[in-house]
Order: C-alpha cells, then sequence, then structure tokens
C-alpha cells in the first residue's frame, strides 16, 4: 500500500505542477476563460451580484489559482502539512471537476482551459482526467500515514514558498512581456489570412430549417418543402442541427479589421509588403510608460516607408490619444475585443507582419527590441 500511496502522490503532484506551470506562462489565458465562465452563469442568472464582482477580478484570482496549484503540487511531493495539503488539494480538485462536468454536460462553453491553450484537452478528456485524479486524492487522504516528508525541519516549508513565489513571479513577467511560449493562432511565422479560411477537412453541421408562421392569432411552423399561402405572416425561422460537423471552425473566426466609416480593410492591410500592427485592448489613463518607445516606433516607420496602424476595439478614445492628444496622425482600425485578448496578450502588443505572416511580435516592455 506505501508503494501505491507514493505513485499516487507522484502523480498528482507532477500533474498539479505542470498543469500550473502550463497556465504560469500565459495566466491571462486563464483569466479569460474564467470570464467566460462567469459571464454564462450571470446570464443564466446564477448570484448574479457576486458572479459579476468576481468577474471584474478574474485575473487576480487566476493568478492566485495558478500558484495554489503548483504550490499544492509541490507541497504533496515534500510532504509538507500532509493534511492541511491533500485536504486543499481535494477541495481544489472537488471544484475542478464540477467545472469540467459543467464544461462536458452543459455544452455552453466549449473547453475548460485545463492545460492553457499549449495542450487543448476535449470535454470528455478533461472529466475523465478530473476523475482520475479525484478518485487519487480520495486515496491519498484515506491513506496520509503513508506520506512522509522528504526533508526534515525548515526545508519543505522553504522549498514550498519558494515555489509559490517563483510562479507569482513568473506570471508578473509574462503579463508585461508576452507568454513564454504562445500557442495562439497569432503566433510568430502564422499566416493570419490562411487560418481565417475554413479548414481543408471541415463537415459542416446538418441542419433542418422550420418556419413559423401567424394567422388570425393562431401560429404553425412549416418545413421549407410545406409552406402556407401568402395570407400567413411570416414570425420566425428555427434552425435544428441533425448531425454535428467536426473541424468546422476556422482558427482565426473574429478576426477583421474595419476603418472609421466602417469599411472591412483585413485583406487590404495584411496585403502590404509590410507594416506594424499595434494592439491596444484598452488606455489606462496616465499609464503609457511606452509612449516613448511607440513615438521612435513611429519615426522608424516613417523613414522605412512602412505602415503603422493601431488596432483597437474603443476606435474613439485611441483616436483621440494618438491623433488629437499627441498628433502621431495614425491610421486606426476597430476589431472585435475578443480578437485583440487573444492576438495581444499584453496591453498594447506590436505586431511586426510580412505580408498577413506574423514576423514578430513585441509587448509593450520590449519595444525598443523593434527599433533594433
Amino acid at each position: 500500500m506505501k508503494l501505491t500511496v507514493n505513485i499516487a502522490r507522484i502523480l498528482v503532484g507532477v500533474l498539479f505542477i505542470f498543469s500550473g506551470l502550463v497556465k504560469a506562462i500565459d495566466p491571462l489565458g486563464l483569466s479569460y476563460k474564467m470570464e467566460e465562465f462567469f459571464e454564462v452563469w450571470i446570464a443564466d442568472g446564477y448570484f448574479p451580484k457576486l458572479l459579476t464582482w468576481v468577474n471584474s477580478h478574474a485575473f487576480m484570482f487566476s493568478i492566485l489559482m495558478i500558484t495554489l496549484e503548483v504550490g499544492l503540487g509541490v507541497a504533496l511531493l515534500v510532504g509538507w502539512r500532509k493534511k492541511l495539503t491533500v485536504r486543499l488539494l481535494l477541495l481544489l480538485m472537488l471544484f475542478f471537476t464540477f467545472l469540467t462536468s459543467y464544461v462536458l454536460f452543459s455544452g455552453k462553453i466549449r473547453s475548460c482551459g485545463c492545460f492553457g491553450d499549449c495542450i487543448p484537452l476535449t470535454p470528455i478528456q478533461t472529466f475523465t482526467k478530473d476523475i482520475i485524479l479525484l478518485f487519487l486524492i480520495i486515496l491519498l487522504l484515506r491513506k496520509l500515514k503513508y506520506i512522509e516528508p522528504l526533508f526534515k525541519e525548515l526545508l519543505p516549508l522553504a522549498i514550498v514558498l519558494l515555489s509559490v513565489v517563483g510562479t507569482a513571479l513568473l506570471q508578473m513577467y509574462v503579463v508585461d512581456h508576452l507568454p513564454l511560449a504562445d500557442c495562439l493562432p497569432y503566433k510568430k511565422g502564422n499566416n493570419i489570412l490562411e487560418l481565417r479560411k475554413m479548414p481543408a477537412d471541415a463537415v459542416m453541421d446538418k441542419k433542418a430549417y422550420s418556419f413559423v408562421y401567424k394567422k388570425e392569432g393562431a401560429t404553425k411552423e412549416y418545413t421549407a418543402e410545406n409552406l402556407p399561402d401568402s395570407s400567413w405572416e411570416f414570425v420566425d425561422r428555427k434552425e435544428t442541427i441533425l448531425e454535428k460537423g467536426r473541424n468546422n471552425v476556422p482558427k482565426i473566426n473574429d478576426f477583421s479589421l474595419a476603418d472609421i466609416d466602417g469599411n472591412d480593410s483585413t485583406e487590404t492591410i495584411l496585403n502590404k509588403p509590410q507594416s506594424y500592427l499595434f494592439f491596444i485592448k484598452e488606455l489606462v489613463a496616465g499609464e503609457d510608460p511606452w509612449l516613448n518607445s511607440f513615438s521612435d516606433l513611429h519615426k522608424k516607420a516613417i523613414k522605412e516607408n512602412i505602415p503603422l496602424y493601431i488596432i483597437t476595439s474603443d476606435k474613439q478614445k485611441v483616436n483621440q490619444y494618438f491623433n488629437q492628444i499627441h498628433d502621431f496622425k495614425v491610421q486606426v482600425y476597430t476589431c472585435d475585443g475578443t480578437a485583440i485578448k487573444t492576438a495581444a496578450r499584453a496591453n498594447p502588443t506590436l505586431f511586426k507582419m510580412k505580408g498577413p505572416v506574423v514576423q514578430a511580435k513585441y509587448s509593450w516592455a520590449d519595444l525598443e527590441d523593434a527599433l533594433k
């Protein structure tokens, strides 16, 4: 039994550390996934006031969650405060299992993001993983006597504290300097225009349509082959999925650049021989330490005749900042806020483009590197 418990201890500890570190290289990804859960629950009417507050602090909770995962995994491996550690692991695992079961059985969220964007798992895979981990943690709780510290005195505590501090510092670093591993569709070397296309092996959903008409206060539903005469008034069209397709969503399906008049300029911009795309999720008053670097970049772009575009979801505010307050005379294009969150983890983020291909990416803290 001691061998079984130690194997379970290693499996659980390593998986928690691995899961935490995979998310720690892109903590904003977990933050956005949390927001997705909260927004669905708020829309369904579950504790709207509480979840609205929690949603507004999603980034802080993602940092804490990731740090807790790594810290508990390390604590289990070194045997620090085994009863407290295993109980906290059980609570955390019950929470994760609830989330994965919600994803699997509700169908309202595509994935739980358990291993971040670098290791995508299907809902059934994540749910199965969590059930196995839950079983192993219950085993550890029942057989605590077989868990012995690897070191004596204060060394286990020091190792746990070091892992917690290191994980927190890692997350703070990548928030300013972009993820250490970019597993998103906008990573360096990817062709944005190509990834906006439907995959070649896509199988579309098989759908059936019905139409609702009304006449003299009565409503009735008809198929496309059996529509009523012109005396009936059309009310609604219903769509039913008969058979789900597969691989039928482009990897980039929400990226579109619109000019000041609302015209789609995506292909025009991305087909330029070279360009700079400067993404801004939001402007924070008084927090623009990147302004001088941007000014140097703007001069470099003019000198080398490379177009520089501002991409944002808040056109009016951003246009006022760059072209009225600072008089850069740059073109501002609007893009879906969710697409910007995916493309630009740091705020702001610069893309150096060669046609539609991402040649390089720089966070605001690394803009000086783009000037070399």
